[in-house]
């Protein structure tokens, strides 16, 4: 059974009476495990498929399925209810709350979903702090840490809840080319050691290296669909840079 299943999706936006197609009768399948990328330029649909994945907006046309269940057709309240459970989100400007530190940005997402007793959600935000390399930095507030240190604080904020899936909108695309090369390292890390699904939107060649399977979108529709060698394109992107992976992604 596929994670993620688009049938035959269309988005139309209107504005002042003008039908602007954002993605023109795309199917897909994503199974669980996955590492993906959706890429493709400017105005290609790419960040409309990651949005009505992410149950941010529904489609105008065909269905959407994530774990077998149409998402589509569900109310306001259902879509949240499913982000808050199923679905974690890293965005390209991070989105941190600046009063909070760390540790606080990271459990965040548990205080929300309210299912779970303080000294429970202390135990997890500070595994998933340990697994990104920021367990010295956990008191530290987003203004007193680097751009890759952030990103990492987000990449824990998404996982802590422990999804079934992760969607990342352009996550390198405020970061130099050598700290988003370790976030990516990272990512795909944490990919093999939890499992859980991973799919990015992006134009950066770096990022489409690091996927294990590419979709590429023009005009709405998906004009390629490729299985990649994640180890092979990682390394001959790396090749291309000086210096290895440090932890702080300083």
């Amino acid at each position: 059974m596929s994670l993620v299943k688009l049938q035959n999706v269309t988005k139309v936006y209107r504005t002042d009476g003008i039908a602007f197609p954002a993605l023109d009768g795309i199917s897909l399948s994503v199974e669980a495990g996955e590492f993906l990328s959706i890429a493709g330029p400017s105005g290609s649909g790419k960040t409309t498929a990651l949005n009505l994945m992410g149950c941010l907006d529904k489609p105008t046309g065909g269905a959407i399925f994530l774990d077998d269940v149409d998402i589509g057709v569900r109310n306001s309240s259902e879509l949240a209810d499913i982000r808050r459970h199923k679905i974690g989100f890293i965005f390209q400007t991070f989105n941190l709350v600046p009063i909070l530190t760390a540790f606080e940005n990271v459990e965040l997402p548990l205080i929300l979903k309210g299912d779970m007793g303080k000294a429970q959600r202390r135990a997890l935000v500070e595994e998933i702090l340990v697994d990104v390399g920021l367990k010295e930095l956990m008191n530290r507030r987003p203004s007193r840490m680097s751009g890759g240190q952030q990103q990492r604080v987000a990449a824990a904020r998404a996982l802590v809840k422990k999804p079934r899936l992760i969607l990342a909108d352009e996550p390198t695309a405020n970061l130099d080319s050598k700290t988003g090369e370790e976030v990516l390292e990272l990512m795909l890390q944490l990919n093999r050691k939890s499992g859980v699904t991973f799919i990015f939107s992006t134009h950066d060649k770096m990022v489409m290296d690091f996927a294990r399977r590419l979709v590429l979108l023009k005009d709405g529709r998906i004009d390629a669909d490729e299985q990649r060698d994640p180890r092979r394109q990682a390394r001959d992107s790396g090749a291309a840079r000086s210096g290895g992976p440090h932890a702080d992604a300083s």
